[in-house]
């Protein structure tokens, strides 16, 4: 079932993530193969971060390609399905932030960065942020009362 905005389906796509915290996110490596990995995704709103390094294959895979999947699922049997566009974002005012609010929200969903870079100014903290397309709340209960999952999409080029 298509839902026009983004708040018709806000409240139980944010319960999922605080639940499930980790993401599979895939990527499209430089020869056009999926590739996929655990992240730790934190979300504002329709808005997605992932804090992570800019080195290595996600890195050239992103460049090569800004499509990314997520999915998350849990033992409940209810997923989450993100279609999205990933950026760099280099800004250090944004970067500043997003340290901050990575800090600030409660564990397991918010963790310290500290724990993986000196600070916001190391040139290895990376930061992206994830425009969806497409997201899709789907569960196993649902699915077993005929009911569709919930779709929502924007225009994202």
């Amino acid at each position: 079932m298509d839902v026009k905005s983004f708040s018709d389906i806000e409240k139980e796509f944010m319960a999922r993530v605080a639940k499930i915290v980790w993401a599979t996110v895939t990527t499209i490596d430089t020869r056009d193969r999926p590739r996929a990995r655990l992240l730790h995704p934190i979300w504002e709103g329709c808005t997605g971060w992932i804090a992570t390094g800019r080195d290595g294959h996600k890195a050239k895979h992103i460049d090569h390609s800004p499509w990314v999947s997520l999915s998350y699922w849990d033992p409940d049997h209810k997923q989450i399905f993100a279609e999205c566009k990933a950026e760099w974002i280099d800004d250090m005012d944004e970067k500043k932030r997003l340290w901050k609010l990575f800090g600030d929200i409660p564990e397991p969903l918010g963790y310290d960065l500290g724990l993986f870079w000196k600070d916001v100014n190391d040139p290895t903290y990376g930061l992206l942020k994830l425009t969806p397309w497409r997201i899709e709340l789907s569960a196993l209960s649902d699915m077993m009362e005929g009911k569709p999952p919930q779709v929502w999409r924007q225009n994202v080029s």
